[in-house]
């Protein structure tokens, strides 16, 4: 049977699955006026109606059609659970309503973003750990938090989440922080050594701020260090073998006897830096601002400049 009506605002019923609904013909056309829910009522194909009660049988599951109608009538995503989202987004797929499915799909990566960025500790939480003997945080998630002015020496972080962390005055002493995830991480004027190697091989650090920070023979090799500011660091006989500095910001960067084989520096700040008898053996330096920086004593064999 073809179905037609004489007003857009009609009512309509519905049996989805054995479950009953009623709407108007306006809720299920107008809001996504291209998809196959709106064109079962466009008049152009034949549905299945009930002769008794009159309701338009759809062979579907019921379950979630309701928040298909809330949708078309508000535009609005329903909060739920994840399984309870893939069955909505199934339905939602199979209507053909595109608008419903970008914004599970939006809904569903927001919620995968609030858990990464979730942290398991409170600054509480890391003050009484820190009173302890061996402290260790090994793939944690201590995203956003404010850990400044504390002292965090020995403490283990490899592995860990420590995006957008604060480490500002933080001691940091003799940390390992071996493949962390520090991205956009503020380390102003820390305290990352005195007697021992701070270890940071293969952390992301992009964006991070170590401005002042004190990183005398920290260990960087296979570091991103995309755009970070080391402005005025003391990397003196840092290892920074094969990093990425890529638009990183080094002015005064004191790396006087770091070794910077392989490392990338497109685009990398190094006015003012001190690089005296620094490794730069074959690394390019053509794309690199290195007014007024100190090359006295470096190893710069097979260097592009």
């Amino acid at each position: 049977m073809a179905y037609h009506s004489d007003s857009s605002s009609s009512m309509v019923r519905l049996n989805i699955g054995g479950r009953k609904f009623c709407t108007t013909l306006d809720t299920l056309t107008q809001r996504e006026p291209d998809s196959m829910l709106a064109a079962m009522f466009s008049g152009r194909h034949t549905i299945c109606q009930e002769s008794e009660k009159g309701h338009i049988f759809v062979d579907r599951d019921g379950k979630h059609f309701r928040h298909i109608l809330n949708w078309l009538r508000d535009g609005v995503i329903p909060p739920l659970k994840d399984s309870e989202y893939a069955q909505l987004l199934r339905e939602a797929e199979y209507y053909q309503l595109l608008g419903l499915v970008d914004g599970i799909k939006s809904a569903l990566s927001k919620r995968k973003e609030d858990e990464e960025l979730g942290t398991e500790l409170t600054r509480i939480d890391i003050i009484k750990c820190i009173q302890s003997d061996r402290v260790k945080f090994r793939g944690i998630n201590l995203s956003g938090l404010d850990l400044s002015k504390l002292d965090l020496s020995f403490v283990d972080f490899s592995y860990a989440c420590l995006k957008t962390v604060f480490f500002s005055r933080a001691n940091l002493q003799c940390a390992k922080f071996r493949d962390v995830d520090a991205e956009a991480s503020i380390f102003h004027n820390a305290t990352l050594r005195e007697l021992y190697i701070c270890e940071f091989t293969g952390a992301n650090l992009r964006g991070a701020v170590l401005a002042g920070a004190n990183l005398q023979s920290a260990n960087l090799q296979d570091a991103c260090l995309i755009g970070c500011s080391f402005c005025g660091a003391d990397l003196r006989s840092a290892h920074l073998q094969t990093a990425d500095l890529t638009n990183a910001n080094l002015e005064g960067a004191n790396l006087e006897g770091a070794n910077l084989k392989g490392a990338k520096l497109t685009n990398a700040n190094l006015k003012g830096a001190n690089l005296q008898r620094a490794y730069l053996r074959h690394v390019n330096l053509r794309d690199t601002h290195l007014e007024g920086a100190k090359l006295d004593g470096a190893n710069l064999l097979g260097a592009i400049r």
